[in-house]
């Protein structure tokens, strides 16, 4: 599966109205289902219980329409749209985009193995301005970077985002499809409607997590169409509700309305805001999204038909309930479908239905999305990745993470049974997200965007104060169920703390514990074993230096191959690394030890070629490098040290047609002849070799005796096969650590270890030829 070519095209977005509109068109249904459906559970979940009541004189209705009017307009609308959106990372959106950001513009990043070389890449920055050396935010940039306790916090921040968001992948289905099979109480009794609700509901989620590994991709295309449908009808029926009931109901849109509803029901207004924000859960998404579509696409999107729709919606529940007082209203608890006119019950019930599937849907893909970026950035186990569609870029499924989501949001829509609960759930994870986004803005606003403090001031100030009105009226409901997210982001939170301190405290071993050149230098040519054909590739964490593994394996095989490559396969912060940029390759040693350094550098959401795809990038970036005639001395130690420092930037086979290239083909496939554009490096006949190998070179001076040794052994080498060598460390504190680092390298990371996938499945190699040698580090 090659993705690389097709992210690139999708980078390269092109700015016409067709483009954009059809962008806005599919957005519709990634980017707004979860959005779109907040009307079913709105009113419902802010009037159930006992902080206020829907009365006759109507400014409890008023003062809630009013509250989701500004509330929609400030915070989805001014915020996300028109500000949150410009802060992309190379066209990638969400938490940790930012934090990205952060990292690059300040140098805090949490990733252990990071280089100079790194800066050097083209999507490293975005702008090539610089911070003036005074001011306030020179000053804190320096901060940042001299204190890592502040460094430590910015990361658990960001980590908390993430974990709430990964709550909200339970939430989300949970509340989204029990509303909109509620409607199914008004064509049954209320005693046979408390006996199907639950068992619908749950069979509507188990299908939905069950078919996650079929992908998206054969269903994609209806979500759009079902969202705008839902779109549709949803301010179809408002506006007849507007026009039927209320027509003055324009009028609660004032500020007023949110006074005197604060005013009358006091302390009980402020616990029913709880309910009101969930109108903007899901506003998250439009900027987490933005990888797929484009900025002006989504905006396009949201303000033409989503914002309007949604307005139509509250508005026409509105009209309704202010002129409907009765007994069976409140019996029904103010929900959706009690608007609805009684003969479109149906369809509308269908369709609600369907749009929360819709958006169930993108919350956990992006759940799958955002794990996908934690543990590329060291946060968060290794784990499974399958990517269901090989055309489109992102559509990944992570089985254990789904099986784990079902069983919570399963566990969710048993215990809690009604929305009320799912709601003071959900709108906790909701606005926890968007505080820590607001935070993280206001630090981009000075690092990234090099504004005045003062503007990033404001901008905390003003939002954030609105969501920490939010935030603690939800805060508030903590025994009603906002319980939920705290304890899933709590648990998360430690998941990921531990593996992120357990992979820092492995590499600062490996970093300390590294052979020296001089160690194997001794060692001679042969290592002083017996090197046989192949190439062997051992995995490592090091960037530079020689692993103390090896000295491992050099003491226990009897025979090592004749080239040696050693692989760090690493993720930078940046979202995707450009092809051409992808291998840095250098030596290890003198020139006849045949053993070189190959660093392969991933974003957070680059995808990862599979294993023959890898061999032959890998054996292809080693030849060019060698053919360039780079870095290379037999010199002292001292020169042989600082040769390993440099390394060439080398791309994938792909990216360098005026280079080298190379051919592989079965022993009995009839050999090309060469033509007198380029010449052909072949291999000796060998019998019973699995493939035959040649390297085309393009043509060139003649190529010097030793660099035509050298490819010669490089294709012999990879004719014989290539062996995967990894390091299996055990990891335990030192005698003497503290009672907490025992439990968390011991027991914790430990455990996580050993039940998450190891590398050789992490970066797709193939099993048959991997050879795995244990190790014990005292950290």
């Amino acid at each position: 599966m090659d993705l690389e070519t097709g992210v690139y095209q999708n980078r390269a977005k092109v700015d016409s109205w067709k483009t954009v509109l059809t962008l806005a068109y599919q957005s519709l249904g990634v980017v707004y289902g979860d959005l779109s459906t907040s009307p079913l559970y709105v009113y419902q979940s802010t009037f159930a219980g006992q902080d206020i009541q829907h009365t006759k004189s109507n400014e409890e209705i008023y003062g809630v329409l009013s509250f989701v009017f500004w509330t929609l307009t400030l915070v989805p609308l001014l915020k996300y749209v028109f500000i949150v959106l410009k802060a992309d990372d190379n066209g990638e959106g969400g938490t940790f985009a930012l934090y990205s950001l952060l990292c690059r513009h300040a140098r805090v990043s949490s990733l252990p193995n990071f280089q100079l070389a790194d800066e050097e890449l083209s999507q490293y920055k975005k702008d090539n301005k610089k911070l003036c050396n005074t001011g306030l935010g020179s000053s804190l940039k320096s901060v940042l970077e001299r204190h890592r306790v502040l460094q430590r916090f910015l990361l658990v921040l960001a980590l908390i985002g993430t974990c709430m968001v990964i709550g909200d992948g339970v939430l989300t289905p949970a509340i989204s499809v029990f509303s909109a099979i509620s409607g199914l109480e008004f064509s049954m009794s209320r005693e046979q409607h408390k006996y199907v609700e639950l068992p619908v509901a749950c069979a509507i989620l188990i299908g939905l997590f069950a078919l996650q590994h079929y992908g998206t991709h054969r269903v994609g295309f209806l979500f759009a169409p079902v969202v705008l449908t839902w779109l549709f009808c949803i301010s179809g029926i408002g506006i007849y509700n507007i026009f039927r009931w209320n027509p003055h109901i324009y009028k609660a849109l004032s500020p007023y309305y949110m006074y005197q509803f604060l005013r009358k029901t006091q302390r009980g207004g402020w616990m029913s805001l709880g309910g009101i924000l969930l109108c903007i859960t899901g506003s998250e998404a439009m900027f987490a999204d933005l990888g797929h579509f484009s900025q002006l696409s989504i905006q396009i999107a949201f303000t033409s038909m989503v914002y309007p729709a949604l307005i139509l919606a509250y508005m026409g529940q509105a009209a309704y309930l202010s002129m409907h007082h009765s007994p069976e209203i409140q019996m029904h608890r103010i929900g959706f479908y009690v608007s609805v006119p009684e003969k479109f019950r149906w369809p509308v019930l269908v369709i609600a239905i369907l749009a929360a599937v819709v958006g169930s849907q993108a919350i956990i893909t992006g759940t799958f999305s955002i794990i996908k970026q934690c543990s590329a950035m060291g946060c968060f186990p290794k784990v499974k990745l399958v990517h269901t569609s090989s055309k489109i870029h992102g559509q990944i499924y992570i089985p254990e993470i789904n099986w784990i989501l079902m069983l919570l949001c399963l566990a969710v829509t048993i215990g809690f049974r009604d929305t009320k609960r799912m709601g003071n759930a959900s709108g906790l994870a909701v606005i926890t997200v968007m505080l820590v986004t607001t935070c993280l803005m206001s630090l981009v606003i000075v690092l990234c965007w090099h504004q005045n403090v003062l503007l990033a001031f404001c901008f905390v100030v003003f939002f954030g104060t609105i969501e920490a009105l939010y935030f603690s009226a939800s805060l508030i409901k903590f025994r009603e169920g906002a319980w939920v997210p705290i304890a899933l982001a709590f648990v998360f939170l430690i998941v990921m703390h531990v593996w992120h301190y357990g992979t820092l405290k492995r590499y600062e071993f490996d970093v300390q514990n590294k052979v020296s050149i001089n160690w194997l230098l001794n060692l001679g040519p042969s290592l002083g074993i017996v090197r046989v054909n192949g190439i062997g590739v051992i995995h490592t964490e090091l960037v530079s230096g020689i692993p103390a593994i090896f000295s491992h394996f050099v003491t226990n095989l009897p025979a090592f191959h004749q080239v040696l490559v050693f692989v760090c396969i690493k993720s930078v912060p940046i979202p995707h690394v450009r092809p051409e940029e992808r291998f840095l390759v250098g030596r290890i040693g003198p020139k006849e030890y045949r053993i070189y350094r190959c660093i392969v550098r991933y974003g957070y959401r680059d995808v990862h070629k599979d294993d023959m795809e890898f061999e032959k990038d890998l054996v292809c970036s080693i030849a060019e490098f060698i053919h360039s005639g780079s870095i290379g001395t037999n010199g002292t130690i001292e020169e042989l040290e600082k040769d390993e420092e440099k390394m060439a930037v080398v791309g994938t086979c792909s990216t360098h047609e005026d280079g080298i290239q190379i051919s592989e083909h079965n022993i009995n496939s009839t050999e090309t002849v060469g033509t007198s554009e380029v010449r052909e490096i072949r291999s000796p006949p060998v019998m019973q070799r699995r493939k035959k190998v040649r390297f085309i070179v393009p043509e060139s001076p003649k190529i010097d005796t030793s660099v035509r040794e050298e490819l010669q052994e490089l294709m012999e080498a990879r004719e014989a096969g290539i062996a995967y060598i990894l390091g299996q460390s055990y990891m335990k504190a030192k005698q003497g650590s503290s009672m907490i680092k025992k439990l968390v390298i011991n027991y914790g990371y430990e455990f996580l270890r050993r039940n998450s996938r190891v590398a050789s499945y992490a970066f797709s190699l193939p099993h048959a030829s991997t050879l795995e040698v244990g190790m014990v580090y005292n950290v």
